[in-house]
C-alpha cells in the first residue's frame, strides 16, 4: 500500500450544472456525514457548488462519485477536482454561506 493511500487527504471540488436551489448542498452534507468526512460545502455566486472535504482517499473517492451522480433534482454537468494535502483543520461537515 502506498503512503498516500493510508494518510488522510483533501479534496477540493467544484460542481457545475443545475446544482443551486435544488437541495444539492444538503445532499452533499448528508453524503459526507454518512461517509464520515470532515469539511464544508457552499454555493458560489457563479452558480456552482464548492466542496472541501478531508478524510481517507477511498472515502473521498466515494464522495466524488456522489457529486458526479448528483441529487435527484439536480443536473451535474461537470465536477472539477483537485487533490491536496490534508490539513486536519475541520471537525465535522457543515454548510457555509455563499461566496
Amino acid at each position: 500500500m502506498k503512503m498516500n493511500e493510508i494518510q488522510d487527504q483533501r479534496l477540493h471540488a467544484r460542481v457545475i450544472g443545475r446544482v443551486q436551489g435544488v437541495g444539492f448542498r444538503y445532499y452533499v452534507l448528508g453524503a459526507a456525514g454518512e461517509i464520515g468526512l470532515n469539511g464544508w460545502v457552499r454555493n458560489r455566486r457563479d452558480g456552482s457548488v464548492e466542496i472541501v472535504a478531508e478524510g481517507k482517499k477511498e472515502k473521498l473517492s466515494e464522495l466524488l462519485r456522489a457529486l458526479q451522480r448528483g441529487s435527484r433534482s439536480s443536473t451535474v454537468t461537470e465536477v472539477k477536482e483537485h487533490w491536496l494535502e490534508n490539513t486536519g483543520e475541520f471537525r465535522g461537515f457543515l454548510v457555509r454561506s455563499t461566496l
